[in-house]
């Protein structure tokens, strides 16, 4: 059970790298539509995005070998550490991406990067390990989503505008939606196993309370940006409302319901991702 768990292509958590596409989407289109386009740079910019959020996936369950009997759990700790190596692979390659992306956009991006990296590793290592304090799903709106969105746009137009910080907050918004539903769909795993995620200790009702309104602080977000004239057609965005509002239906349901609570919250993640774009293309 343990070992198929950790499995690479469950470590990796596919469905979530709609996070790095979409965020740094967010930032690319934003700078084109401020008159900052260079292609060359903005593939990058997605592919080291891609390879950071794989590296995050691949090392979340490193803190995991404390919970895990060596002499039972042998299979589960050597794949846990396999994966803890790809994924520093993963960041190693990204980093290299960044260095040539600093080369071009100047040091302050040199320090976004540094951030984002150590941001990155924080995630679930020692001695920060947001995870295990309960502070993962606040860490994620900032670092895999404001900051990446911000790190976009600024790579592009080698500045940053107060706009672009507003426009991150929805997909930053979901990006900590699709934290807190792998919190909530491993609940009684991390509970059982003395880790303290931030659902854990408020309590699994209020986590559900915490989807629910988070969910509805995205539209609100969206429909604020529309009437500040930021977001031409926001209201085009509630059309994503059903696929959104779907995962929700198995908030409430037994722990082997909720499987499937993180992949299609991801799904909706990018159904609204993609929307979003195409109106801020607009």
């Amino acid at each position: 059970m343990y070992v198929e768990k950790y499995l690479f292509r469950r470590a990796l958590r596919p469905f979530s790298l709609s996070v790095a596409l979409i965020v740094c989407l967010t930032g690319i289109i934003a700078a084109y539509k401020d008159g900052f386009t260079d292609l060359v740079s903005a593939s990058l910019i997605l592919c080291a995005g891609l390879l950071l959020q794989a590296g995050v996936n691949l090392i979340n369950d490193y803190s995991d070998l404390a919970q895990l009997d060596a002499a039972k759990y042998e299979g589960a700790q050597q794949q846990i550490k396999r994966n803890g190596k790809i994924g520093l692979g993963c960041f190693l390659l990204a980093a290299t991406i960044g260095v040539y992306l600093i080369y071009l956009s100047g040091p302050l991006l040199l320090l976004l990067s540094l951030v984002g990296l150590f941001g990155a590793l924080g995630y679930t290592l020692e001695p920060i390990n947001y995870k295990r304090r309960g502070l993962a799903v606040i860490a994620v709106f900032w670092l895999m989503g404001v900051l990446m969105v911000v790190g976009a746009y600024f790579i592009q137009a080698k500045g940053v505008t107060l706009e672009v910080f507003y426009l991150a907050i929805p997909v930053s918004l979901f990006a900590s939606l699709l934290l807190l539903s792998n919190e909530i769909r491993d609940y009684e795993d991390d509970r059982d196993k003395g880790i303290r995620t931030l659902s854990v200790r408020i309590g699994y009702d209020n986590a559900v309370l915490c989807y629910q309104l988070i969910i509805a602080a995205i539209y609100l977000s969206v429909i604020l940006l529309g009437v500040a004239g930021l977001l031409f057609g926001s209201y085009f965005a509630l059309l994503t409302i059903p696929v959104v509002l779907l995962p929700c239906r198995l908030l409430r349901r037994e722990k082997t319901a909720r499987c499937r609570l993180t992949p299609e919250t991801g799904r909706g993640y990018l159904v609204f991702g993609l929307v979003y774009c195409c109106l801020l293309a607009l």
